[in-house]
């Protein structure tokens, strides 16, 4: 069933593991749509891909970033956030894998968010299959079968196929949020601008369902 047919609206989030803004836009996406009928599709954005370099925390952009905007942003909403100190940082391309079988293990809701804090709250090395492993095990998934499967590389493909979808996107930024098809927000959002998003895309899906009534009977 398509997504005007069943009401829901789909909201797809793009983002990187490595991106504090990212962690900050969960707060306000969950805000503005806990009462409402959503799904909450995180999609993969890799801002260095390798061989690209990572950037370093000893070196002087990420700690004028943070002291300009992310500090002041987390203060802000009240958000627990510190630059890690993990250099190089990360490439995400093994975390992405994982949250592919966290998705076909149906715990792919939760593993975006932990991974996040793992790297933003704990200051650890999401780069590592070790580090990965014991957040899988945190959320229930399998240990052993999900090692196995980011050691074999289960999941490149998938995760080849879903950057090849924020081509088609255009996605250039994270975080991005598309409310259904054709809001879309660059950055960290307020609760109110997701809100409104999603309820215009419900009246819109309504018009929709009743044009179709309209033609095909109901």
């Amino acid at each position: 069933m398509t997504e005007t047919e069943t009401g829901k609206v789909g909201i797809k989030v793009w983002s990187d593991y490595v991106c504090p803004y990212c962690m900050l836009a969960e707060i306000p996406l969950h805000e503005a749509t806990f009462d409402l009928d959503v799904e909450i599709e995180w999609m993969p954005f890799e801002l260095r891909p390798h061989p690209s370099p990572t950037l370093r925390p000893e070196d002087a952009y990420l700690p004028a970033i943070w002291a300009r905007s992310v500090y002041p942003m987390a203060r802000r909403m009240n958000v627990d956030i510190t630059l890690p100190t993990v250099s190089p940082q990360p490439y995400t391309r093994l975390a992405f894998e994982g949250y592919q079988y966290a998705a076909e293990h149906g715990r792919a809701a939760a593993y975006t968010p932990r991974v996040l804090r793992a790297f933003f709250q704990e200051n650890r090395d999401i780069g590592q299959l070790d580090v990965l492993t014991d957040i899988a095990s945190e959320l229930g998934l399998d240990e052993s079968g999900f090692a196995e499967a980011l050691t074999a590389g289960t999941y490149t493909k998938t995760h080849q196929e879903a950057l090849r979808t924020a081509q088609a996107y255009r996605i250039s930024v994270v975080p991005t949020i598309i409310v259904g098809e054709r809001h879309r927000i660059e950055g960290v959002p307020a609760a109110a601008q997701i809100r409104r998003a999603v309820l215009d895309t419900q009246a819109e899906q309504a018009v929709a369902r009743g044009a179709a009534c309209g033609i095909d009977g109901c």
